[in-house]
């Protein structure tokens, strides 16, 4: 079997609703649809046809995906004794130290990752650069256009 996935509880939930949406609601959708677009004629030419069955491609990728994410799961769950410590599922108030600017993330599993949510991976850059540190903790991570400082200001 393949490698185990880590999730937050909250991101584990978040998926099987996710998973069970796409089984429901959305792929009956998309069957409707093809069913409407072979209505219309000639399945060579019928552009409306075609696009439905990518989307249904699309779909059924996706559900295998999320069945395999979901069968390596393990959640985990933040310790009590972390006290001000990152780790998964700590939301955590960052100071850029170059542009002196305050922010937070959430530490989450690779398959959670989201950064445009503030969603950060413990897999990341940033993320594995964080994990362990405290409170007042300062890092730098490494990146492409230049190394980044931060300092660790509140983890909850």
């Amino acid at each position: 079997m393949g490698k185990e996935i880590q999730f937050t509880r909250e991101g584990f939930a978040k998926l099987k609703k996710e998973l069970e949406d796409l089984k429901g609601p959305t792929r009956m959708a998309i069957a409707d649809a093809i069913r409407e677009a072979k209505s219309h004629g000639d399945l060579r030419e019928n552009a409306a046809y075609h696009e439905c069955k990518l989307n249904q491609s699309r779909l059924e990728s996706r559900i295998a995906d999320l069945e395999k994410a979901l069968q390596l799961a393990k959640i985990v769950e933040r310790p009590d004794a972390s006290g001000a410590m990152a780790h998964l599922g700590s939301k955590v108030k960052l100071r850029d130290l170059e542009f002196d600017d305050e922010f937070f993330v959430t530490l989450v599993g690779s398959f959670e990752a989201d950064p445009a949510k503030d969603l950060i991976s413990i897999g990341s850059p940033l993320g594995e650069s964080m994990l362990g540190k405290a409170i007042g903790d300062e890092f730098e991570v490494e990146a492409p256009r230049g190394n980044s400082r931060y300092r660790i200001i509140g983890v909850e």
